[in-house]
């Protein structure tokens, strides 16, 4: 008998495979670059730019650019292209970044915690008036930034800054970002310790050379001794915070992992106390695991708080000490809580050495050359050779004598720089905004000091401590998470149906005191027309409202939604 034929099985579907690549790290033996900006850091070392900006670009003019040194390798000598005029923001994210660029670009000048010679100040209010069209902002990192830069220029002006000895070199990049440092260090009464010297020799093992010049993102830093708190250690890719161990003495608590932009996170501790001396060896380390072990499949996961929420730091610590360090560090005590709010050094202040030292604040940042050279005459002139800036956008002159500090502060008034700012001139900080950043989406520097003219005529005796961020987008150059009111600038639709510039807000962000991000009320936003209304509102309900010493911060977190609208 035939057999009966039997149905063919279904065919089982074949499960597609696909390679796991991993995250991009080198030390799992992934080295092939998996997105563009790590294929041209492959094809050859953003320093190396240099040459070619110096034998060809500027001798050419800006049409003769490969595009993976303007929009990428430029970068690792300060410079970026800067935001076409007339673009408005509602084009920022649609636009093709050749649609974009200007031909002129901004070039930032690293001042590493924010230590300057009055000469150097001079030659940088020189450069900003000749080459610069007087441009010449404060950032919140202690650096000054230049607009409408010349291709053509860039040579002559490395020349100047480098006869004096400043450089641009990774001021931008996927590089060591400028080192961050006390405004005050060395000179302050209250100082712990000085942590200039690990600075410097930080600088020393890392700028300009290979091995650190290709890292996966930026690599921010910051060392301080002071107990104020005053280098914002929290949102560092590693900060040095000075502490006294009980058997050891002074030295620093070792932070790693903090960042804000669009997925903020503090850094963490790793429980260990280092001495002066062992921190460029501890900063050497850390910055070789995330050069090492740094994810670089995808850019916006390439920062090295992604690496330190994934391990923790309990095993970032082990593989520190074993495989960079080989040996064990000592634990030590975590950095005593500041006792003041503001950690600016603002106003009048007595020196270790008797002398005094005077802080003061521009507007959000913004000063111009013609400014910045006056400010180096004004303080020779009271016998200082010597300046800082800080991490708030604001400026310190050194070493005055008892007799000249009345005088000093004189003329800054003279020059609107006031060393008795109100609180709102004092807290309000803002990032470079629509003017000529290409990331951004509205205006923020006009804005800012618009603001604070408003504020202090609607609110003449307000006294509390206040911090006022706005950022021009999403990406938290001004910090908006850690604001008391942090303003992130986006598109907003106002009573008329009409999209104009606004900002969503945050509230109750805070460094320092009691570290953490501000809150975000659901469908909290502000046109930028209506924000001096705001705040002014928000401000009398938290007088209103205060517990006696209650911080702004600690008000915002418990206040209903209806006083935060």
């Amino acid at each position: 008998m035939a057999a009966t034929p039997q149905k063919p099985a279904a065919a089982t579907p074949r499960r597609k495979v696909s390679r796991h690549r991993g995250e991009g790290q080198w030390a799992a033996g992934h080295h092939t670059p998996l997105n563009g900006n790590e294929q041209f850091k492959k094809d050859d070392d953003g320093l190396n730019v240099r040459t070619r900006i110096e034998t060809i670009y500027s001798k050419r003019g800006f049409d003769s650019i490969d595009p993976n040194d303007l929009r990428g390798r430029m970068r690792w000598w300060g410079l970026y292209t800067q935001r076409r005029p007339g673009i408005d923001g509602g084009k920022t994210a649609v636009l093709e970044p050749e649609e974009l660029d200007d031909e002129y670009f901004m070039l930032r000048v690293r001042i590493d915690g924010g230590a300057l010679t009055t000469r150097q100040l001079r030659v940088i209010g020189e450069i900003s008036q000749e080459f610069a069209r007087g441009t010449a902002d404060i950032t919140d990192r202690q650096n000054v930034q230049y607009h409408w830069i010349r291709i053509e220029d860039v040579p002559e002006i490395w020349n100047r800054l480098e006869g004096v000895g400043l450089s641009t070199v990774t001021a931008c990049g996927d590089t060591p970002r400028v080192m961050i440092g006390s405004p005050v260090a060395g000179i302050a009464e209250d100082e712990i310790i000085d942590g200039t010297p690990a600075l410097e020799e930080m600088k020393r093992r890392v700028l300009n050379n290979p091995a650190y010049s290709n890292l996966p993102r930026k690599f921010k830093t910051a060392i301080s001794g002071s107990p104020v708190l005053d280098v914002v250690h929290e949102i560092n890719d590693v900060a040095f915070v000075g502490v006294v161990h009980p058997e050891h003495g002074p030295g620093f608590d070792v932070w790693v992992g903090g960042g804000l932009s669009t997925n903020p996170k503090l850094g963490v501790r790793l429980g260990a106390w280092v001495s002066i001396d062992e921190v460029p060896d501890v900063y050497e380390g850390v910055i070789s695991i995330f050069r090492d072990y740094g994810y670089r499949r995808l850019r916006t996961r390439a920062r090295l708080k992604f690496l330190v929420a994934d391990w923790g730091a309990e095993k970032f610590r082990q593989v520190l000490e074993d495989e960079y360090l080989k040996r064990k560090l000592v634990d030590g005590p975590a950095p005593e809580q500041p006792s003041q709010q503001w950690r600016d050094h603002i106003g009048v202040h007595r020196q270790k050495d008797g002398r005094f030292y005077v802080g003061f604040a521009p507007r959000v940042g913004r000063v111009d050359g013609a400014t910045l050279t006056k400010i180096a005459d004004l303080a020779e002139a009271h016998g200082s050779g010597r300046v800082r800036t800080t991490v708030e956008q604001k400026m310190i002159v050194l070493d005055v004598e008892e007799d000249k500090v009345d005088s000093l502060v004189e003329g800054l008034e003279a020059l609107d720089l006031t060393a008795r700012p109100s609180s709102f001139r004092r807290g309000t900080m803002a990032c470079t905004g629509i003017e000529f950043c290409k990331l951004a989406i509205v205006e923020t520097k006009q804005r800012g000091s618009q603001l604070i003219d408003e504020l202090e005529r609607r609110l003449p005796d307000f006294e509390e401590p206040i911090t006022i961020n706005l950022n021009g987008c999403p990406n938290a150059c001004a910090r908006i998470q850690v604001a008391d009111i942090g303003l992130k600038g986006q598109l907003v639709v106002n009573d008329k149906g009409e999209q104009v510039e606004g900002y969503q807000v945050h509230l109750g962000g805070a460094l320092g005191l009691e570290a953490g991000f501000g809150r975000k009320v659901r469908g909290l936003k502000v046109t930028s027309e209506e924000l001096p209304d705001y705040v002014e509102r928000v401000l009398k309900r938290f007088q209103a409202e205060r517990e006696d010493g209650e911080r702004f911060a600690t008000w915002a977190a418990r206040a209903s939604e209806e006083a935060l609208s």
